[in-house]
């Protein structure tokens, strides 16, 4: 009587297991539980229903986008390529038309749009996609030049140079200049010391100076000071990479765009500019004019790029519609 019996470590190490073996048992219970509720909500959710019909936006698979979605078309002035050919030719058409505009200052002009038709190359990182890429700029600028020494007619156009960006390649101005022998009265890289300065003593007073693909400020600053002296034809920006807010300025003239606007993984509008119309958004499946903006409604306040999220909005709303109106026939 009165005496305390402290229990056995044997007797503390029974609790223990005790409680561990309740636990186990509890969290296999909890287990075969979810499971079994995420069995009857996959069931449910993948069921067929005759009420709801598939909504589907492109015979394509969904991890690959192009640029070209089908025969190009529209009721308003703005239209979507079908090809790389058609591109290049609307492209080539708004820059003369940018060009020939103002013929009292130098104008300075830009276009923009995805240099292949596969957009996932764009972004994938390889080196393959890099030099596709590569090329196919160095295509349109060959077109291009010769598009504009050519207009109002053989012959009689303005005479062109060439500018490549000071982070080019050496394979990319080898290509060029391989490509465009003959076609440019001349063809500069801003890798060279002293050129980007003394654009203005290179190029001629009458011809038209056309920067490929430039990636850095030291690239920009040489476009916008050739354009500010204004000796010389027009400027002419082709694809552009890496811009802010400075690199381009908002005087400048976008004769061409085309933006391909994603939703649900799949290419479904298109953001266009042709100069001289409006910037337009077209459905990318119907093919009908969703809206239109001015440079002012459109473009980002001090700069020549435009605010997607407008013509964002737009598509969305014009997708997610049909597939109302398809669940409701």
């Amino acid at each position: 009587h009165g005496v305390y019996s402290v229990p056995s470590v044997h007797y503390y190490y029974c609790i223990q297991l005790h409680t561990l073996t309740y636990c186990l048992k509890w969290i296999l219970m909890m287990r075969h539980f979810l499971v079994f509720a995420l069995t009857i909500v996959r069931t449910s959710s993948f069921a067929p229903s005759t009420h709801l019909q598939t909504r589907t936006f492109s015979s394509q698979p969904t991890h690959q986008l192009n640029l070209f979605g089908g025969v190009g078309g529209g009721q308003s002035s703005a239209k979507i390529p079908s090809s790389t050919s058609d591109r290049d030719r609307l492209a080539i058409k708004s820059i003369n038309a940018a060009i020939n505009a103002n013929k009292n200052k130098t104008p300075f002009i830009e276009c923009e749009f995805p240099a292949l038709e596969a957009l996932n190359k764009l972004g994938d990182g390889s080196l393959r996609s890099a030099l596709e890429a590569e090329q196919a700029n160095i295509d349109f600028v060959n077109k291009l030049v010769r598009g504009i020494s050519s207009s109002p007619a053989p012959f009689l156009g303005p005479k062109v140079s060439l500018v490549v960006s000071s982070s080019a390649s050496n394979s990319f101005l080898s290509n060029a200049t391989t490509k465009l022998k003959g076609a440019v009265s001349s063809l500069l890289s801003l890798k060279d010391k002293g050129v980007g300065a003394n654009l203005g003593g290179v190029v001629g007073d009458d011809e038209v100076c056309v920067f490929v693909t430039p990636c850095s400020r030291s690239d920009y600053q040489a476009a916008k000071a050739l354009a500010e002296l204004g000796s010389v034809r027009a400027v002419v920006v082709v694809n552009g990479f890496a811009k802010d807010q400075k690199s381009i300025p908002g005087t400048a003239t976008m004769a061409y765009f085309v933006k391909p606007l994603t939703y649900n993984s799949q290419v479904a509008g298109y953001l266009i500019r042709t100069y001289p119309s409006a910037w337009t958004v077209l459905d990318a499946a119907t093919k009908e004019v969703l809206g239109s903006f001015s440079d002012q409604e459109i473009l980002v306040r001090g700069t020549n790029t435009p605010d997607l999220r407008n013509a964002g909005r737009l598509v969305q709303k014009s997708v997610d519609e049909r597939a109302i109106r398809a669940r409701q026939s």
